[in-house]
């Protein structure tokens, strides 16, 4: 349960290798903070990254997940609790992000990744939640992204995977809420990581560390919605309502 300031002492990461994943950990580790766990699917760079948070008498533990096994998302739950107790707060950071000129035509790239990016984190997420009812409190962030608000030509599956998570997690939250768990979204721009490398920078681009400060912030203020960096909110706020022929010629990717 959290502490008595109000900061998780249970951290459960939910694709424990995601760069803005543990730079979530990272920013909201307090020193009342005593167990991490990180779940993945590479057990082994899992272990990399659980290296670089063990510090005082923080345990850091990581055990395997797979995203795409469903079947499997309510026992590695299960697992958690009985081993570490309450979940605090859960962190749903696995996705996929696919190439765009192959999922928009390749039928079964496109259902694979439809299938971790939507499926799994709606298993994964239910599981959590169901958990947290049970405890009567907890808070769940749920990384989505701004292709999610606005799907692009560039790359529509992972997009239309965004956009259906997103609002997945903004029902969920609000059936969540008279039960005591929390559900915030998170909505970043194109961010500097591992997954987007090699990839051409979007404007108003940003890093894990900042998407991470965001985070946080918004978990404090209980909101329900932030965007990373927030002036994303405003501009896609008019781009949404950009007609159809003028959105296809933007120089958006």
């Amino acid at each position: 349960m959290d502490n008595a300031l109000g900061e998780p002492q249970t951290i459960l990461l939910l694709g424990g290798t995601s760069d803005i994943g543990l730079a979530i950990v990272r920013e909201v580790l307090s020193p009342g903070a005593r167990t991490v766990v990180l779940a993945c699917r590479n057990v082994e760079k899992g272990e990399l990254a659980a290296a670089g948070l063990r510090h005082g008498g923080l345990a850091v533990h990581v055990v395997h997940f797979n995203g795409s096994d469903t079947a499997s998302h309510e026992q590695v739950i299960a697992d958690v609790v009985a081993q570490h107790g309450d979940i605090d707060l859960a962190i749903l950071a696995f996705a996929q992000l696919g190439d765009g000129a192959v999922t928009s035509k390749d039928v079964q790239a496109a259902s694979e990744i439809a299938h971790v990016n939507f499926t799994g984190t709606v298993s994964a997420t239910i599981a959590v939640a169901n958990r947290m009812r049970g405890q009567g409190h907890g808070a769940i962030v749920m990384l989505s992204s701004v292709a999610g608000e606005r799907v692009r030509a560039a790359n529509p599956v992972y997009g239309g995977t965004k956009a259906g998570i997103d609002g997945f997690a903004q029902g969920l939250g609000d059936a969540l809420a008279a039960d005591g768990v929390h559900m915030m979204v998170v909505r970043p721009g194109f961010v500097h990581s591992a997954m987007t490398q090699g990839l051409k920078a979007a404007p108003f681009s940003t890093t894990p560390e900042q998407v991470a400060a965001v985070t946080a912030k918004g978990l404090r203020a209980g909101r329900r919605t932030v965007w990373a960096p927030g002036i994303l909110r405003y501009v896609f706020s008019a781009l949404r309502h950009v007609p159809g022929p003028v959105w296809r010629r933007l120089p958006l990717g």
